[in-house]
């Protein structure tokens, strides 16, 4: 049986070379709580659901990526910014390492899209999306473009509140993920991720329709979220690709 890693607020470990650079900015982070067998069949080769309190959770995360940039080049400032919503799953490998599996990153750059999803085996979908900023909202939406399936949609509108001054444990296993399995290279491999502590913020979700669960082949979310997060976001490092999870 394998045993996760710690959970740690902070990056376990450093990203000194990085593959690429990135903000993630205005996030809004809604989960749900499902059992773990729902979701076991749709993880890659070699991981296992991640839980807490035998519970694991499949999570809707919009925000906006911010120059995106290269080996340590400056950020590229319009192909490299742009909407991006996830539907993700939460994973640890035999080696412990706990992460994210992506089960759909709908994007509204075509180029960052393409080349996500045919040079890292990410399922990068190209979408009509915004992100709009009120006086105390922030709404997120996007609509599917390609590859489909057309019709795949989201509409998000969360009032944000209050700094969370210590998160509980639940919404450090939500959100403090340092890396991500993805098949890859004819397995599965794991890619390392360093950033700040997660600066969070208690969220109202004011506004929540989507289908983008039940398109990325997971059952349609039962009631209210069990967690609503805001962040205003933070600086990213991501390491090269790690093979064997």
């Amino acid at each position: 049986m394998t045993t996760p890693a710690p959970l740690t607020p902070d990056a376990p470990d450093a990203v000194r070379r990085p593959l690429l650079t990135q903000e993630w900015l205005d996030l809004c982070f809604v989960h749900w709580a499902v059992e773990p067998d729902v979701v076991a069949g749709l993880l890659p080769e070699g991981t296992v659901p991640d839980t807490y309190d035998g519970l694991t959770y499949v999570g809707l995360v919009a925000f906006r990526m911010h120059r995106v940039g290269w080996l340590g080049l400056p950020g590229v400032p319009y192909l490299g910014s742009f909407p991006e919503t996830n539907v993700r799953l939460y994973s640890v490998d035999a080696q412990g390492r706990r992460g994210v599996v992506f089960r759909s990153m709908d994007a509204s750059r075509l180029v960052p899209a393409a080349l996500g999803r045919l040079g890292f085996r990410l399922p990068y979908v190209w979408s009509r999306m915004s992100v709009e900023t009120g006086t105390d909202t922030v709404t997120y939406t996007s609509s599917r473009r390609l590859p489909g399936p057309r019709g795949a949609r989201s509409l998000l509108t969360v009032r944000p509140g209050g700094r969370i001054a210590r998160p509980t444990e639940l919404e450090h296993f939500l959100t403090a993920r340092w890396g991500l399995h993805n098949p890859i290279f004819g397995g599965t491999a794991y890619l390392p991720n360093h950033h700040p502590r997660w600066p969070l913020h208690r969220a109202e979700l004011l506004v929540c329709e989507e289908n983008l669960i039940e398109a990325a082949g997971l059952p349609a979310p039962r009631g209210a979220p069990v967690s609503v997060l805001y962040s205003p976001g933070v600086p990213v490092r991501l390491g090269r690709p790690r093979r064997g999870a």
